[in-house]
Order: C-alpha cells, then structure tokens, then sequence
C-alpha cells in the first residue's frame, strides 16, 4: 500500500523558510516523461529511463527503496535546493550550491542522483548543465518553487491542487533552459511530504515519486561525523540515501562524503543512480525475486 504521508526529519525546516529539495524554474511544460541516455552520454541515442508501473487508478508510484539482495548498491542522492522566493538571499551572497561536493563526488567516482528545484536551476544554470551533461550523475525533478503540495509541511508555503502539475512542468522546463539535456522521470516531493491527493494530481505527469529510506541528518548539522555516523549506521542493501547539496543549510555533508564513500566501500556495497536502482527493482519484480 503506497502510503499516504511521508515525511523526512532532516528536512525540518520550520519558520526558517530554508528550501532543502530539489529545483525548478517556470517556462514551457515538459514532456511527461523526459528521455534519457542509456550511457550517460550527452551523444548518447536517448533511451526511456526505468520507472515504477503507476498504482491503482493509475496513481503516481512511490519508491524508497530497491531490492534487499545480496548485490549490495546504494543511491545517494542530493537534494540541490532553492525556493521560489529566496532570490535575495542569494543576491545578498548565501550559497545554495555547493561545487566542492561534486568535486569530491568525481573524485572518488560516485554516481548520484540530484533532485534540483527549477529556482535552483534558474539561479546556477552553468552548473545545472555541468551536472546534468556528466554520466556520473542524473537529474530529478524537486519541483520549481520547492514550496509543499500538502498542508503542514515544515512551515513551507502550499502549492494549491492546480499548480502542483505545473510545479513539476516548469522544473523540467528551467532544467532544458539550463541545457541539462536528459532529465529523469523521477519527482521528490519538497520536505518529502505527500498524500493520496498530490499522487493522484500528478499521476498525468508520468513520474516515480522518489522518497528514502536513510535520512543523513545533514541538514543544518555541524558535525560531519554525527552525519557520516547516521548514514552509515542506516544503509542496508538496496537503500537510498537523502543528502543536500547546499552551502548554507547543509555545510557539512561534503566532509561527511569523505568518511561515509571509504567506508561504505569497504563494506562491500556499490554506489548506483537511482535509475539503475529502480531498473533493478523492476526486473525482479518481472523475474519474481522481490
């Protein structure tokens, strides 16, 4: 059963008002369903990203987590976040980027999942389109405002019922602006909160909502330690980790990365998109091993 509201305690946000999702920008509507590379070249012939069957009435699916198998993989992936209204805060200087953790991603050869607002994308286009032109990596969809599209959501401003189709629409639009030329089928909900009424409005979308199962803690922490510590406490076979890649909410997360790849590595797990990890989900649910 898909379950009605889900919520992630690391992305508490409170009156702060700090947007720690994925971004978005508004523009033209995006196809449902944006192709993908089955490389990960930007040359590549586009190949349909795997996504999860809708639910019944052809509600939006809901992922968190891939197979439990003893092929042990894990997605980290990173929530690149921005509101809509948090324009003068980045005029005044704060950093909602965060370059040195996707240095430190190339450097030790981690793919990733990031789910950028369209706000995000809009404010650091050049670096929307480094991200999303890399094989390393692939972009999701945190909706344009990163504003909730339920009630009660951390403090953060509701998306009213009509626009929440839109909101995902115009993210994939800011993301082609950008020149990310592959963006993924996959939608994070903004402080990861959601119920029956926001999966069936954008079950015309055509994406797999994509939650977690591992929340890092990273937000707002100061102790890398303590996040690196939590996260590799949390992981299991198949997990996917929630992450930021913000300077000024989540300023420890690339000294965390430092400590949680060796580690996780030495564990014998193996770092994959989420692509790759709902690929792996659907064909054992075709092969009858989940």
């Amino acid at each position: 059963m898909i379950p009605v509201r889900r919520f992630a305690a690391t992305c508490a946000l409170g009156a702060l008002g700090v947007a720690l999702a994925a971004c978005g920008t508004p523009g033209t509507p995006h196809a449902s369903r944006p192709p993908a590379s089955a490389s990960g070249s930007a040359n590549a012939q586009p190949s349909r990203p795997p996504t999860l069957a809708p639910g019944s009435s052809g509600i939006t699916p809901v992922f968190t987590n891939g197979p439990r198998t003893q092929d042990k993989t894990v997605a980290l992936t990173f929530d690149a976040d921005m509101t809509a209204s948090e324009g003068p805060r980045a005029a005044a200087g704060e950093h909602f980027d965060n370059p040195e953790l996707i240095a430190t991603l190339r450097a030790f050869k981690v793919p990733a999942t990031l789910f950028m607002t369209g706000r995000w994308a809009d404010e650091y286009p050049k670096e929307a389109k480094d991200i999303g032109q890399d094989p390393l990596f692939e972009v999701a969809n945190h909706s344009y405002s990163h504003y909730a599209f339920t009630d009660n959501c951390y403090g953060l401003p509701t998306v009213p019922q009509e626009r929440m189709r839109a909101e995902v629409e115009e993210a994939y639009a800011a993301f082609k602006r950008a020149g990310v030329p592959h963006a993924m089928p996959y939608f994070r909900f903004p402080g990861g909160c959601y119920d029956q009424q926001a999966l069936r409005t954008l079950s015309a979308v055509g994406v797999t909502a994509v939650q977690w199962d591992v929340v890092s803690g990273d937000a707002f922490a100061t102790d890398a330690d303590a996040v690196a510590r939590q996260v590799l406490e949390g992981v299991k076979p198949g997990s996917v980790v929630v992450m930021h890649c913000t300077r000024s909410a989540a300023p420890v997360t690339e000294q965390a990365l430092r400590t949680i790849v060796p580690e996780l590595r030495k564990k014998g797990f193996r770092f994959v998109k989420v692509s790759e990890m709902i690929g792996s989900a659907t064909q054992g649910e075709r092969n009858g091993t989940t």
